[in-house]
């Protein structure tokens, strides 16, 4: 099952030319500094956005903030099963992502 997930993951992200997938035990992307997907040990994937594009989504995806071992990840989004029959539409949002980590200062 979570390998599946995470073959899942990892066509997403090749959809993504301007980053590569990252980690072995916890599968992220990262850019400028900043982790900006997350994939959790339930297989579980988060976006992470800017405060008011992250409630937006939170709404608009029915769907609530992103958990990872049990803590909530500030600004991530749980992105919803149902988005993921359309992996073209889901690289828009995770290179929206991309997009507002490299909006930030770099780390």
């Amino acid at each position: 099952m979570w390998e599946q997930k995470l073959e899942r993951y990892d066509k997403l992200v090749d959809k993504c030319p301007r980053f590569v997938r990252k980690g072995k035990t916890v599968p992220y992307t990262s850019a400028n500094g900043h982790m900006f997907s997350i994939l959790n040990k339930d297989g579980e994937l988060g976006f992470r956005y800017g405060k008011e594009v992250q409630q937006k989504y939170i709404e608009e995806f029915d769907t609530t903030l992103f958990k990872s071992y049990g803590a909530v990840m500030r600004g991530y989004v749980l992105i919803p099963e149902h988005m993921f029959k359309d992996l073209d539409k889901l690289a828009e949002y995770l290179n929206e992502s991309y997009d507002y980590v490299m909006s930030l200062e770099p780390k």
